[in-house]
């Protein structure tokens, strides 16, 4: 008796597996390693302040300077002694013990794109000019480079993006994916608000009446799908559907990264303490994402350019901006604590960029990228203390300088990559992932 055939598959089960990046969710790389090296020992969450936020209205306020530099806002004494913070975080105030904050980062291009794609990707944008866009030459975001390195064969992501993704009207901030190392290695990215009662990534979960179950069983529908698809296989576009298609299809087998997105499992006083908002549920999200297993997540605080305030800055940061920011960084903090995951996942807080260290007539401050700070905490860092030293205004960096590339080297060292490693790019010629230098101060006592 001849076997039941395999039921030819469904237009809906097709989008289903294999264009689950066009519903909103761009798939990320599923690699064939041996089981040992499908994760990273550690992860990482970088809190990305889209659009720069002010240095000295966060981790480096200047409560001795003239009024012009100083700005509208206090400073208060932290959890360690000697360390001040502006006075609208008090939450991140009060578990200073756990972070460590470098106050001289520093590059030299005042530009938001130029400047994104340096400190999401740790390296400069090639060809860099102004508002160069998105594009396939970029240099490869961290979650790409790890994913490179360390291809996974379990069906989590190495990377996951959300919830916006950076973009103003056509322009596509730079970045963002895989870059020269090809769409296989784009982080998922997700761009829904985790804050809104209906959120979901539906195309995380079969179709209506399509069972994981069934789609064990039924091993020929990728198959029975390429089949018919074989002049489009045969094209560029065609072999990235055929990646695309394995990937959503170990993902939808696998369950345990659709689960980590059903944040209303999580108990309403959690999710209370995060704060009821974009940004604190981001960060929940962010949470469950690395408890799944994701080893890179960036969670944007607000749309594009978010922080870039040239004017009216005080006001937007007393309303909208430091308070939802300084309760959802600080129950992270708790949360990874408490479960006993700090020490394995390295949280880095910071925007491209600085403000000028003199508000203008509109009571604003222009872009800064001579010096700025970020906060770093987890991953191995030494809690309780601060990295370098700006100058009396917050101009300048006044001790040792790092570099977006610094930061690169710091976050691949962390997820056990060798910053220095090998990658190809589009032309197959061998480059260098990363050029900086890893941090070491943030590690050693």
């Amino acid at each position: 008796m001849n076997p039941t055939p395999h039921p030819r598959p469904t237009r809906r089960e097709l989008l289903q597996v294999g264009y689950s990046g066009l519903l909103g969710l761009t798939l990320g790389s599923a690699g064939r390693a041996s089981a040992e090296a499908q994760r990273s020992q550690k992860s990482v969450i970088l809190v990305f302040l889209t659009g720069a936020a002010s240095h000295l209205e966060t981790f480096d306020p200047k409560p001795d300077a003239v009024a012009e530099v100083r700005g509208e806002f206090g400073s208060i004494p932290t959890s360690v002694p000697g360390l001040r913070v502006c006075e609208l975080l008090p939450l991140i105030a009060a578990r200073a013990d756990r972070y460590a904050v470098v106050r001289t980062l520093a590059h030299r291009d005042n530009n938001h794109t130029a400047a994104t794609h340096h400190l999401v990707t740790g390296a400069k944008q090639p060809g860099v000019r102004f508002d160069k866009p998105l594009s396939r030459d970029d240099w490869p975001c961290y979650a790409a480079g790890l994913s490179y390195l360390r291809p996974r064969a379990d069906g989590v992501p190495s990377g996951v993006t959300l919830p916006t993704f950076l973009a103003e009207g056509p322009l596509l901030w730079p970045g963002q994916h895989g870059g020269f190392l090809g769409p296989r290695h784009d982080p998922w990215q997700i761009t829904r608000d985790p804050n809104k009662p209906d959120f979901r990534v539906d195309n995380l979960r079969p179709a209506p009446g399509l069972e994981v179950e069934q789609l064990r069983d039924r091993a020929g529908l990728l198959a029975a799908v390429n089949a018919g698809q074989r002049s489009l296989a045969e094209s560029a576009a065609g072999r990235r559907l055929a990646d695309q298609q394995q990937q959503a299809l170990s993902v939808l087998t696998s369950g345990a990264v659709a689960r980590a997105f059903e944040i209303d499992r999580e108990p309403p006083a959690v999710r209370d303490r995060y704060g009821r908002h974009a940004f604190g549920q981001s960060l929940l999200l962010a949470r469950r994402l690395v408890e799944a297993g994701v080893s890179v997540v960036q969670a944007n605080m607000g749309r594009v350019q978010n922080w870039d305030n040239h004017g009216g800055l005080f006001g937007r940061m007393k309303k909208d901006l430091l308070p939802p920011l300084d309760r959802g960084v600080s129950a992270l903090l708790d949360d990874l604590a408490e479960r006993g995951m700090l020490d394995d996942t390295l949280v880095i807080v910071a925007g491209e960029f600085g403000r000028e260290p003199k508000v203008n007539k509109q009571a604003g401050r222009e872009h800064w990228a001579s010096c700025f700070s970020g906060l770093f905490a987890g991953g191995g860092v030494r809690g309780g203390r601060v990295v370098g030293r700006s100058d009396k205004t917050g101009a300048y960096p006044a001790t040792t300088p790092y570099s977006p590339d610094d930061l690169g080297a710091t976050v691949y060292h962390v997820l056990g990559v060798d910053p220095a490693s090998e990658v190809r790019d589009r032309l197959d010629r061998p480059v260098q992932l990363n050029r900086g230098e890893v941090i070491r101060a943030l590690f050693v006592g």
